[in-house]
């Protein structure tokens, strides 16, 4: 029986992997920022639920220790943990900028760097790193959100050249907006005095949610595709589009020079 790691695991997508994993005969270790997360989570006998900050190296070391003492080897870790924080530069906050960079960037890499050494033991292991069509692209509003994103992909594919050699591979997948509560879930600036501000707030907002609205089948499709990489995992690194709208961007953005994308995303968006 084939083990998974899950972060992020309490609600969204993180809950739905778990419980495809889960009910594909896997057993899931799904971690939590705090245990009260847990409750009306739906059971399975194949999940457990561990207390995990993946911004505490402290957090992630307890947890590793008692999750080593329940899992002889861990097959895939899915760093899945994520938050979103849309802002204009000049309405950014250092609090809202860190716990963004902490959480969707340091809490990669700290997860990584914990159980590398597991993996490295085990001679076999895989990362699965979530990112988005902001891992692929920059879009308005996107400064902070988008900027970690990107990092993860670069960390990702760096870190996959130290890994080959080990059996230990390395992967990154990104899509659009999937109708979670991730979207609701996002810390904006707040409303200004100024109505160019404003009025651009407004407009990605309602492109964002049109756009969520329609993709209704996108996180089962996530989820299956994730399922069949975690079973068939590549010795060097791949980057996975999931769905239209990652896909398109990945293909438009690489047809167009950056100039010709930009005068694109100006006309149709703002």
């Amino acid at each position: 029986m084939k083990t998974v790691l899950i972060t992020g695991a309490c609600g969204g997508l993180g809950n739905k992997m778990s419980m495809y994993f889960a009910e594909k005969g896997w057993q899931v270790i799904a971690t939590v920022h705090h245990f009260d997360l847990v409750e009306g989570l739906t059971i399975h006998p194949n999940i457990k639920f561990y207390a995990l900050d993946v911004t505490s190296t402290e957090s992630i070391e307890t947890a590793k220790k008692e999750i080593l003492k329940d899992y002889k080897t861990i097959d895939v870790i899915i760093n899945n943990a994520g938050k979103g924080y849309r802002s204009f530069v000049e309405l950014s906050t250092d609090s809202e900028i860190d716990s963004i960079v902490n959480v969707n960037w340091l809490g990669v890499v700290k997860t990584c760097r914990a159980f590398i050494p597991v993996f490295r033991a085990q001679n076999f292991g895989q990362f699965i790193n979530i990112t988005s069509v902001a891992g692929l692209v920059n879009l308005p509003l996107g400064n902070f959100y988008h900027s970690t994103k990107q990092a993860i992909e670069s960390f990702s594919e760096c870190m996959s050249y130290e890994l080959i050699d080990f059996n230990i591979s390395v992967c990154t997948v990104q899509f659009g907006n999937a109708p979670t509560n991730f979207q609701k879930n996002v810390i904006k600036s707040k409303p200004t005095n100024n109505v160019h501000y404003n009025a651009m707030m407004l407009k990605i907002d309602t492109i964002l949610a049109k756009k969520t609205c329609k993709n209704n089948d996108l996180i089962d499709t996530i989820v299956e595709k994730i399922y069949r990489i975690s079973e068939n995992p590549k010795k060097s690194f791949r980057r996975y589009a999931i769905g239209f709208d990652a896909n398109f961007m990945k293909y438009f953005r690489r047809i167009l020079c950056y100039r010709a994308f930009n005068f694109v995303i100006k006309k149709k968006i703002l």
